[in-house]
């Protein structure tokens, strides 16, 4: 199904949106359905071709999308993008941190080094892509956050300790930016994706073994897609969500207890 067979939402017309990672992946898919929506979207990735290839498309329909290749990891380059995106589209009135890396390993091969990266790219980005967005929310009034989550270290999965730490630690990041940041009328949630198909975990990570753990685990059949997670954020940053802040929303077809 494509992004223009589900429900319009108006309030994010003319919207300023900011989304990491969205070159391919949920991110893509997001990035299509806020496109759709007629929202301003401005989104980094560190592929820079695939994300000029998705720029290119989306723009010859006519859907405002600028895209800055960036490395979330480095702070100071990620800012610059989001105040380019500003420079643009104006003040982000919506930021969706969805980049993250669920690289496999095992505990007794983490290093300093290798933690420290899977915190940069899985945790630490988030927080300083709300950091450089707050001033413009607050001055609004009004904003949305939505950080991203996983159900990985609810089900217990193994070989992703760093992963799973960076994500279970988003979830009070977000308890506390909601606090913090309700005043001025800016939302923070957690979107908790489950074991979505993209093409890098269906190329590496989904074999018949892993169907089986799927159609073992899910309440619902079938397979979740970027759709889903893109339906689910469009909802926390339109208005129809306005009074919801400091909650975690799981879609994974009913496979953990949120």
């Amino acid at each position: 199904m494509s992004p223009d067979q589900f429900a319009v939402y108006p309030s994010l017309a003319g919207m300023p949106v900011v989304i990491s990672g969205g070159a391919s992946g949920i991110g893509e898919g997001i990035v299509r359905h806020f496109a759709v929506q007629g929202s301003k979207v401005g989104f980094v990735d560190i592929a820079a071709e695939a994300g000029r290839r998705l720029e290119a498309e989306l723009r010859e329909k006519g859907q405002n999308v600028t895209f800055t290749p960036c490395d979330i990891t480095d702070t100071a380059a990620y800012q610059a993008a989001i105040a380019g995106f500003e420079a643009v589209n104006g003040p982000a009135l919506a930021l969706l941190n969805n980049a993250a890396y669920d690289q496999r390993h095992t505990w007794d091969e983490v290093t300093p080094e290798f933690w420290d990266g899977s915190i940069a790219v899985n945790l630490k980005h988030a927080f300083f892509a709300a950091k450089a967005v707050a001033p413009g929310m607050i001055a609004a009034g009004r904003g949305a956050i939505v950080n991203f989550g996983s159900i990985s270290w609810m089900m217990m999965a193994p070989n992703l300790t760093t992963y799973t730490a960076s994500k279970a630690a988003m979830h009070g990041m977000s308890r506390s930016l909601a606090k913090e940041l309700g005043r001025h009328g800016i939302r923070v949630n957690t979107l908790v994706p489950g074991w979505i198909m993209t093409e890098r975990q269906l190329a590496h990570w989904v074999g018949d073994e892993e169907n089986k753990l799927i159609d073992a685990s899910q309440a619902l059949k079938g397979r979740l897609y970027p759709a889903d997670i893109a339906r689910m954020a469009m909802f926390l940053v339109a208005d129809d969500s306005k009074m919801i802040s400091g909650q975690d929303f799981v879609v994974d077809g009913g496979w953990v207890h949120g």
